[in-house]
């Protein structure tokens, strides 16, 4: 990310976390924060610091660019894969990073073919 907009809309943390069927409690504990920071932060009140919007962000499965206002698209344009929570999808990653366009093609290719039936 080249630039980061500093600013946070109230408006679109809160329809992000609706998006997600959360509450605000909840939106504050998926994000680490306390309620009370949180409800800050959707309030208006308190503007978080760049970290703090990207991690948003991310837990709230949303962009940075969305919730600064940048785009009226909510949908994440980050994924974050944990070695411990799927060590396969994990091992795939990182074994295509350096991969050409036309393999990492193909590989798309098989895996719509695969799930074409499900």
């Amino acid at each position: 990310m080249d630039h980061i907009n500093n600013t946070l809309i109230p408006e679109r943390l809160k329809s992000a976390r609706e998006n997600l069927n959360l509450s605000k409690a909840e939106a504050a504990r998926k994000i680490g924060l306390t309620a009370a920071s949180y409800v800050r932060y959707e309030a208006g009140d308190r503007s978080p610091s760049p970290q703090v919007i990207i991690s948003i962000a991310e837990k709230l499965e949303t962009s940075v660019a969305y919730l600064s206002g940048e785009t009226d698209d909510i949908s994440s344009d980050v994924v974050s894969i944990y070695k411990n929570s799927n060590p396969i999808l994990f091992d795939l990653i990182k074994n295509m990073q350096n991969a050409d366009d036309a393999t990492l093609q193909r590989l798309l290719s098989y895996y719509r073919k695969l799930t074409k039936n499900d």
